[in-house]
């Protein structure tokens, strides 16, 4: 293969495939076609068509649980089936909404929209004006993707009219952060030309746009320095509470929020690395490291609440509502009218904890969360008169399929959680059991991880194991029903050449850099100390193959993001652990990172390859430069999106060349040509792409693959 790479000095002179870095070049998109085409021929001797049926009926359920979030009387979903590949945004009452079979007042069909206006959009969410008249709601801000990237366009809507506001709001597609100031006013983060957009590529400013404005008349309102990730500015909305809040995103773990008072903003008094919460009257407070206030120290993880208005005069008495141990870390807070709810995971299993603020923050266990389950509870409408203390409560689990329950908090009588809607089941899962394990890390670190498969499983290394992980930005893994992954994997089977019958097994890793113990949890593999979380993911693998749960030929794993960074390095760094490996929307070439999309935002991550001292430890996963002439490579699928504007697809596509160059003969590659950084923009899409990774580690795993195509 030839290169059109230019002359490069230093570091860049070695990448033969930097012109892989023009994304949407003709000869660059018929590298991408040729490769999909070989890909494609390979799995179609498979039983890749099958699997993908199957795992498009999961999505395109009719009896999946609708989810919705209230607004006024009304509860508003967003819903994609088999007629309605693109989705409906639609919306029912409570009462109707209780029944097995709702009446949905449809809103807004984008199938029907992208016919009409020529252009393949992709749903991307919507952001109510709450009515200041005691009327109901009406006006909203939808959004929606050209292409199924981050970059989306702002349409201002009318659900009363079902229809775009005529003359109204429409901000140009771009990575967006937009509010509503009022009913005639909006806060608008976008790009409006050079220097308005943050190295990161997000907005480094928000403006005030009115009604009838252009665009770029937009009025100066809030800014941050460029190489900042990006500004934020929102309305709180809530009656009797109404101001306006920024938030100076300076990387994913530091930022200020201020709030506006008179013509300035009043910055809240906290380290850059304190999560903020501004509630009613109350501020609450999460630090990520230890924070020393005055002879006291509040740990890392913890949680803790003072009077915003005597925090703004000058006290520092803070009231601690969680602390956190070895075993038990905060994951989210959420607030009904009267309550506080924490959900907190104890070793990976969820419990969820209720404070009450008028009774001196007492706490109170929400009795609903079984063993190695995760179970979520949050608010339905804290502003509700009659509904202010509602809570939802979803609760999930490998084998359970996902219940949603509502209950009342602060009811003597009556308040538990009554099951609203259950999900149904797409596997039989009556053969299978989960378990937890822990292995021991390199440096002696021990990390969970769940196994999920045959009750009667045979422990003599010749089971098809998918090992699952993530591993990164404070991201908890956590036990979630799936039929994708039961289709997929576990209702699998194969009779290898003893004659016993195998059944797949699925094991999800909670390493380091996640977010399962808390921020210390996640801060021990950052940076420099990345190497962690792949030394802990390498433990699991390992342990499944001490126990004889599988072996090296046996076991394979995925990632994707992140993910994808992390088996990356498995496949560079841990090859003989592995018999196969499925890389999806991965960051690879870790030297180009910051230079690739949105990858200058997670600096705070990985580190930053430009500062040589940094540059010598993220070159050590690297898996783009890892890369060695005489490793034995297990079979690999690198599969990435041409409109992800979040890891862009390059890294991907020059990873499978450069092994592809260097002679690797069972390397492939897939890039979806639309589905953004989640590899689909709908169901059909999102089927194909799973059905792909798991066929292909399936072939692998069992020894299919070297009979099927050509390597």
């Amino acid at each position: 293969m030839t290169s059109s790479t230019p002359d490069l000095p230093g570091p860049f002179a070695d990448d033969e495939f930097l012109w892989l870095e023009d994304i949407y070049g003709d000869k660059q998109l018929d590298w991408v076609r040729s490769e999909n085409k070989v890909t494609e021929d390979l799995l179609s001797e498979t039983g890749f068509e099958d699997t993908e049926k199957r795992l498009l009926e999961v999505l395109d359920s009719t009896d999946r649980i609708p989810m919705a979030t209230k607004r006024g009387g009304h509860y508003y979903n967003f819903w994609r089936d088999a007629e309605h590949p693109k989705g409906l945004w639609r919306r029912t009452t409570w009462e109707n909404y209780c029944t097995d079979n709702p009446e949905w007042e449809i809103l807004l069909d984008v199938d029907e929209l992208s016919l009409a206006e020529n252009m393949e959009w992709v749903w991307g969410g919507s952001a109510f004006l709450r009515p200041t008249d005691g009327g109901p709601y009406r006006r909203a801000l939808v959004a929606l993707s050209p292409d199924g990237g981050d970059a989306a366009r702002y349409r201002e809507f009318d659900v009363v009219d079902r229809a775009f506001v005529p003359g109204g709001f429409d901000i140009p597609a771009a990575k967006n952060r937009i509010s509503w100031a009022g009913p005639d006013e909006l806060y608008v983060g976008t790009d409006f030309g050079p220097g308005s957009m943050t190295s990161s590529s997000y907005p480094r400013t928000s403006r005030i746009l009115r009604r009838g404005m252009e665009l770029a008349d937009a009025l100066p309102y809030f800014e941050v320095p460029e190489d900042h990730m990006m500004a934020v500015v929102a309305h709180d909305q809530t009656p009797g509470f109404e101001r306006d809040l920024a938030v100076d995103i300076v990387d994913f773990y530091n930022s200020s929020t201020f709030l506006r008072r008179g013509d300035q903003w009043v910055r809240l008094d906290v380290p850059l690395d304190v999560n903020v919460d501004v509630h009613r009257q109350w501020l609450v407070l999460r630090p990520r490291t230890d924070w020393q206030l005055g002879e006291t120290v509040h740990p890392a993880g913890s949680l803790l609440a003072a009077d915003l208005d005597v925090f703004l005069a000058g006290s520092r008495d803070l009231l601690t509502l969680f602390t956190p141990d070895p075993a038990t870390s905060l994951q989210s807070w959420s607030w009904t009218r009267d309550y506080l709810l924490l959900n907190l995971l104890h070793d990976v299993s969820s419990q969820i904890s209720v404070l009450d603020p008028a009774n001196g923050w007492t706490a109170s266990a929400l009795d609903a969360c079984p063993p190695l389950h995760s179970v979520d509870a949050y608010a339905v409408d804290d502003e509700d008169e009659e509904a202010g203390n509602d809570y939802w409560l979803i609760s999930t689990g490998f084998l359970t399929p996902s219940t949603l329950s509502r209950g009342t908090l602060g009811q003597a009588e009556g308040g538990g959680a009554a099951v609203v809607k259950e999900s149904p089941s797409f596997f039989d899962a009556s053969s299978c059991t989960v378990e937890q394990h822990f292995a021991v890390s390199a440096d002696g670190t021990r990390v969970p991880y769940f196994q999920v498969g045959p009750k009667d499983l045979v422990l003599d290394g010749g089971n098809p194991t998918l090992l699952n992980g993530y591993g990164g930005f404070e991201q908890a893994l956590t036990p979630a029903y799936s039929g994708m992954v039961g289709r997929g994997w576990l209702e699998r089977s194969f009779t290898d050449e003893s004659g016993i019958k195998r059944a797949g097994v699925y094991v999800l890793a909670n390493i380091r850099g996640g977010g399962e113990y808390g921020p210390e949890w996640h801060r021990a593999a950052l940076q420099e100390h990345r190497h962690r979380a792949y030394e802990d993911f390498a433990a699991v693998a390992q342990d499944l193959i001490d126990r004889g749960v599988s072996s090296r030929a046996r076991l394979g794993c995925t990632g994707r993001s992140n993910g994808g960074l992390l088996v990356g390095n498995m496949l560079t760094t841990y090859p003989h652990l592995f018999g196969a490996v499925s890389c999806g929307v991965p960051l690879l070439d870790m030297r180009r990172y910051t230079k690739l999309s949105a990858g200058y935002s997670w600096i705070a991550e990985y580190g930053d390859p430009d500062d040589p001292k940094q540059w010598e430890f993220v070159k050590t996963f690297s898996p783009y430069h890892l890369l060695k002439d005489d490793a034995d490579y297990p079979p690999t699928l690198i599969w990435t999106a041409t409109s992800d504007d979040r890891v862009g697809p390059v890294q991907a596509r020059k990873m499978a060349a450069r092994m592809k160059a260097m002679g690797v003969e069972q390397v492939w590659f897939h890039e979806a040509l639309e589905g953004g950084h989640a590899g689909a923009s709908d169901n059909r899409q999102a089927a194909r792409m799973y059905a792909m990774s798991y066929e292909f580690l399936w072939e692998a795993l069992t020894g299919r693959l070297h009979r099927v195509g050509t390597a």
